[in-house]
């Protein structure tokens, strides 16, 4: 009877036992996009595409609000996504966000495509970057001399060839995105070449998002049960009830957008510059060239992850270097209006991009040159001036000072020179209240000459 009685009982408690655990759905990691697209915006949407991954998240929502931004920085977060093995939602949001130019074609690249109401997308087309050929270029590097040469509109036409091909090429990634996701390509064809732009409503009409959502949970509400296709394996996603994991810019992410900023970059530049001609023309005060160095160090850093022109650095240096030679070498007022014109144009130079965001305000390069031009003529002069200044201490102070003969000595005389109290010693015999020049030093022994008496010293 027991043996039967516990047959029983294990009959009924094994289902119990066997039923499998309800496994947490897959956690939901949310990233940010906000301001325009550059290097330490790429570095942290890239490092966060990694943390969905170690977390084996089932989506990446990317909230986007840009105006647009570098290319290679774009290209390079595009790349990352296009290979995460966690799919990506873009959603422009909140209401009045915008993912324009190369928040476009992040959008077009995510798995899925999304857009809060009041928002709008599209405006992009390539800006030009790099310098644009001037008149006369091609004309004088085809060594065309001819008076039938037209070198401006020869110059023009290069322009027009080199933003063709931006175009096309800008026009073939996008419709390659498109033709990925399944999207509208002939519209995204138009956003790159026509610079046209939709609302919300419009993309969701012209098939260039798949939905429109009110904010975070509205959109995984809707994304519930939904299949994307991730690297050729279609998953269904279950996000309605998914835990979120908001993964911030950390400080490193902080520190790189404030550095990488164009103004900020060009400030810490001149910072470092001034500095350092302080402690040179200074030396020993320390605090300038310690500020001098860092700030340099960290604008070089800067400068290397942001597109700089190195003609407009050296016209930069070329502009500092011509003002402080101003004070050096004669130059009648031209060598410091040269400097300040270079110094201008190299600032309005230094940038090599016209995309949102980085370029140097005129207010900027105006308030800089004033305070930098002030900066040199004034301090600077200051500082030439007080190298000029006679000494007044030391041992150099003392040759060609006067003074008179207090007493006669054993091989010498005790004079009173500079309200001190010398042995001295001369050629020619010594007389108390005779006065006396300096012209060398042996020691605590001046050797002493007849002063005449135009030259005394009350």
């Amino acid at each position: 009877m027991r043996t039967v009685a516990l047959a029983i009982l294990l009959g009924c408690t094994t289902p119990v036992f066997a039923q499998p655990a309800v496994q947490p759905p897959a956690p939901v990691v949310v990233l940010t996009q906000s301001g325009a697209i550059g290097p330490a915006n790429s570095d942290y949407l890239q490092r966060g595409l990694d943390k969905a991954a170690e977390l084996n998240a089932q989506l990446v929502v990317l909230r986007m609000d840009t105006p647009g931004g570098l290319d290679i920085a774009m290209r390079a977060i595009i790349q990352k996504l296009l290979a995460s093995p966690v799919p990506v939602a873009g959603f422009v949001a909140p209401d009045g966000a915008r993912a324009a130019s190369a928040g476009t074609y992040i959008l077009y690249a995510s798995h899925v495509a999304a857009m809060a109401p009041a928002t709008n997308l599209g405006a992009a087309t390539p800006v030009a970057i790099g310098p644009q050929p001037q008149p006369g270029d091609r004309a004088a590097a085809s060594g065309r001399t001819d008076k039938d040469s037209t070198p401006g509109s020869e110059a023009q036409s290069t322009a027009q060839t080199l933003a063709r091909k931006q175009t096309s090429d800008a026009a073939a990634y996008i419709r390659g995105l498109a033709q990925l996701r399944g999207r509208n390509a002939e519209w995204a064809d138009k956003a790159v070449r026509e610079a046209v732009s939709l609302s919300a409503q419009e993309a969701l009409e012209a098939h260039v998002i798949d939905l429109i959502a009110a904010d975070l949970p509205d959109l995984l509400r809707q994304l519930e049960g939904r299949k994307v296709a991730v690297q050729g394996h279609e998953r269904r996603l279950a996000t309605a009830a998914a835990p979120v994991v908001e993964y911030k810019p950390d400080w490193r992410t902080r520190v790189l957008v404030t550095i990488t900023d164009p103004g900020v970059a060009y400030m810490l530049l001149m910072i470092g510059l001034f500095c350092l001609l302080v402690e040179f023309y200074n030396p020993g005060l320390i605090a300038p060239g310690v500020i001098g160095g860092i700030s340099l160090l960290v604008a070089l850093f800067a400068f290397q992850m942001l597109p700089v022109s190195y003609a407009g650095l050296a016209l930069l240096a070329l502009g500092v270097g011509l003002m402080v030679a101003e004070h050096i070498v004669p130059g009648f007022g031209i060598l410091g209006i040269g400097g300040i014109t270079a110094f201008v144009l190299g600032s309005m130079m230094l940038f090599d991009s016209d995309a949102p965001g980085y370029r140097i305000p005129w207010q900027l390069i105006a308030g800089v040159t004033v305070a930098g031009g002030g900066f040199l003529f004034v301090v600077l002069d200051f500082a030439m001036r007080a190298r000029r200044r006679p000494l007044v201490s030391g041992r150099e102070q003392m040759l060609g000072a006067t003074g008179a003969v207090l007493a006669e000595t054993e091989g010498g005389a005790m004079a009173r020179i500079r309200g001190e109290v010398w042995k001295v010693r001369a050629n020619a015999p010594l007389g108390r209240g005779d006065r006396v020049r300096v012209v060398g030093i042996d020691g605590l022994v001046l050797a002493v000459e007849p002063a005449p008496a135009q030259g005394d010293e009350k």
